[in-house]
């Protein structure tokens, strides 16, 4: 892969997204070489998803404090009821604002955030989703100079939020789950 230097990944996903994210996750290793952000619609409250995604992936999983500094070989998970951003010093700032397309965490605050932060070096991916949260986010990612991967929404548990990301960044790229974790893998490795 040639291009910029990955320096970061963003996933979005809402309905769908255990599944979805079972299938990439654990498939990524300890000493992953970037971090890796996600956003994942849950209703206010624990969700239990940091535990879950800890027993099953090599990497470390947590859901971060508001001000801790992004690390690689570290997966974030947005805590239910917040906004996650990226800082310009690449910190992470969580936020209470209100709601973006009924959806707090949302994924475009994270993707929108992330790419003026990362720019060229950010890889944003949009998952399984009944809604459109994400379509915006994953075309400031490509503005950005940023790679944008969208699952295929003919095999997606939810395909509204692929295929809205689609419409709305055209140069994403379509894939399945097993061509994202492939391509992921391969971040960082050529």
């Amino acid at each position: 892969m040639s291009g910029p230097t990955p320096q970061a990944v963003v996933i979005g996903a809402s309905a769908g997204a255990v599944q979805a994210l079972s299938a990439i996750l654990p498939r990524l290793p300890a000493d992953y070489p970037v971090p890796v952000l996600i956003v994942v619609h849950v209703p206010d409250g624990p969700s239990g998803l940091t535990a879950l995604f800890a027993s099953k992936s090599a990497m470390a999983f947590r859901e971060p404090e508001d001000k801790e500094p992004i690390v690689p070989a570290t997966a974030y998970l947005a805590p239910p009821g917040y906004h996650m951003l990226v800082e310009a010093d690449r910190s992470i700032a969580l936020s209470t604002d209100e709601p973006v397309l009924f959806s707090r965490p949302s994924i475009d605050v994270l993707f929108e955030t992330a790419a003026d932060s990362y720019g060229a070096g950010l890889t944003g991916i949009i998952l399984t989703g009944a809604n459109e949260d994400g379509a915006r986010g994953a075309a400031a990612v490509h503005k950005a100079g940023g790679t944008v991967l969208v699952e295929d929404p003919a095999t997606a548990y939810a395909p509204a939020m692929p295929t809205a990301a689609l419409m709305r960044c055209p140069a994403a790229a379509p894939m399945s789950l097993d061509g994202i974790a492939d391509h992921l893998l391969n971040l960082g490795t050529s």
